[in-house]
């Protein structure tokens, strides 16, 4: 019996979208439309503030977050370069007054405007991010704002980044030729410095310029020859001293940094203890660096090149057998009183901070007598007034019967002059 063939028929199968997965059209005019009309009705900045709080639970903050900020900003939403959108609906308007370009120019008024901002960024803390990227993309746009505009951004700036609202990173995107050259990044960037110093001290400030990067390429905002004096005729003319000694202190580090590398190099190459001497010495002169300053590198490095014991019974041996080969080096940087208390507490310091050199310390201290390196007169100044407090009972105890004996040794000495 034979059986019937099925014909092969086309069939489909219908696909439900679900709403979930339906791409939403992006549409950033109609938002700031939206947003434009309700902060012109607003009337003032508190009644702006209650309606950008209200409006979230219909106009959607996240997609259009970049939107939002050029309005609060600009007024309006910002085209490439700094302009404003012109394109909008009859009868409705393409920006806003209610906004920060459009705020007198003073340090209160923007500080509302900052104000306004923060009580958002606390109730939407997801915004935080986008402000991030708003803030990198409207501080490459200054060439197209007006010199009003870009000063009560400057302000801006300072107060969101003292206010942890931005972080200082922003600031790098002023180092673009096309700001830099024409001095407008050096202009922008003293006016955030004077506002962020008013808001915080100089330790707080240079301690995010360091975080971001910033710390060492501050020369760099300068347009044409980037020099110190150049920074400093123009920070002295804006009453910006702080920032001067800020600069001098990352520039002396900078060259402290580069005299620690080239004796490290030295060093590892096993160069002979004489023109070691003899090459950092040619190296302080160019560096313009101070005896104790460059002590205290000889020291680091020194002791950063062993892989120490973690044996505490002999550890010491091992110091103390490469001291002795270097000691040359050091009483070569250790003919001031001054670089050789310095030595003594970094010593000190060294010994608190690696406990398995805690006993350690009278037996160095004992070794770099001996080898001239340091004088019984610093000793004995170190011992009665310049110690640090650092672990200062367990040293000064365990140099109590070296310094009696230098001091004994000194009556006698001083006994046998009067003879």
């Amino acid at each position: 019996m034979s059986q019937k063939q099925l014909k092969p028929t086309l069939t489909g199968q219908r696909i439900r979208t679900r709403k979930r997965d339906e791409k939403e059209k992006y549409e950033p005019l109609t938002f700031r439309d939206s947003i434009i009309a309700g902060l012109n009705a607003s009337g003032d900045l508190e009644k702006a503030s209650k309606y950008l709080d209200g409006a979230a639970s219909s106009l959607d903050y996240h997609r259009y977050a970049e939107v939002l900020f050029d309005v609060l900003i600009a007024g309006g939403m910002l085209a490439p370069g700094g302009g404003i959108v012109l394109e909008c609906s009859e009868g409705q308007p393409h920006k806003t007054t209610m906004c920060l370009f459009d705020a007198e120019d003073s340090l209160e008024a923007v500080k509302e405007h900052v104000q306004l901002l923060n009580s958002l960024m606390r109730r939407y803390k997801y915004l935080q991010k986008n402000f991030e990227d708003e803030m990198n993309k409207v501080l490459q746009f200054l060439k197209g704002f007006t010199d009003e505009q870009r000063h009560k951004l400057a302000l801006y700036t300072g107060l969101v980044i003292s206010g942890g609202i931005a972080p200082a990173s922003a600031l790098c995107k002023l180092l673009s030729e096309h700001l830099v050259k024409p001095g407008l990044a050096l202009t922008f960037m003293t006016n955030v410095l004077k506002t962020w110093l008013g808001e915080k001290d100089m330790t707080s400030v240079g301690g995010a310029l360091k975080k971001a990067g910033l710390n060492s390429k501050l020369l760099e905002f300068l347009p044409g020859r980037q020099s110190f004096e150049a920074f400093e005729k123009h920070f002295t003319e804006n009453k910006l001293p702080v920032v001067i000694g800020f600069q001098k202190s990352q520039q002396a580090a900078l060259v402290r940094r580069e005299l620690q590398s080239h004796i490290k190099e030295m060093l590892e190459n096993e160069i002979p203890v004489e023109e070691m001497v003899a090459d950092a010495k040619g190296q302080m002169q160019i560096l313009a660096l101070a005896e104790p300053d460059v002590i205290v590198l000889i020291w680091k490095v020194i002791m950063s090149s062993v892989e120490w014991n973690k044996k505490e019974e002999f550890v010491a041996e091992q110091a103390l057998k490469h001291l002795k080969v270097y000691a040359p080096l050091f009483a070569a940087f250790s003919t001031q009183s001054r670089s050789e208390l310095t030595l003594i507490v970094r010593i000190q310091e060294y010994c608190y901070e690696n406990m398995n050199f805690m006993k350690v310390f009278q037996k160095i201290i004992m070794l770099l007598y001996k080898t001239d390196v340091l004088s019984e007169d610093c000793i004995l100044k170190w011992y009665k007034d310049d110690h640090s407090p650092k672990g200062k009972s367990v040293f000064l105890a365990q140099m109590k019967k070296m310094v009696e004996w230098l001091q004994s040794a000194e009556e006698e000495s001083s006994s046998g002059d009067e003879q």
